[in-house]
């Protein structure tokens, strides 16, 4: 299943943006970390569709929907 183009207008992100800080990887290395516009995307339509974070798998480019969950997380912890 394709998943929406956008839940965001580029208005609306515009907006928003500013209010996020930059992804920053982990210290121990990986994997560059995903632009803060897919995840919180991601993190709309988890909470708009109701759905299980695993379901977001079947509709979204991100390639492990524990970015979504962690950046929530790393936000929430951030005072975001």
């Amino acid at each position: 299943m394709a998943r929406d183009p956008r839940l965001l207008t580029d208005e609306q992100w515009k907006t928003i943006e500013p209010l996020l800080p930059p992804p920053t990887g982990s210290p121990k290395g990986g994997p560059k970390p995903i632009a803060n516009r897919p995840v919180f995307e991601g993190i709309l339509w988890v909470l708009r569709s109701g759905a299980r974070w695993k379901e977001l798998s079947e509709r979204s480019p991100l390639p492990n929907t524990c970015w979504c969950w962690r950046r929530l997380r790393d936000w929430k912890e951030q005072g975001v």
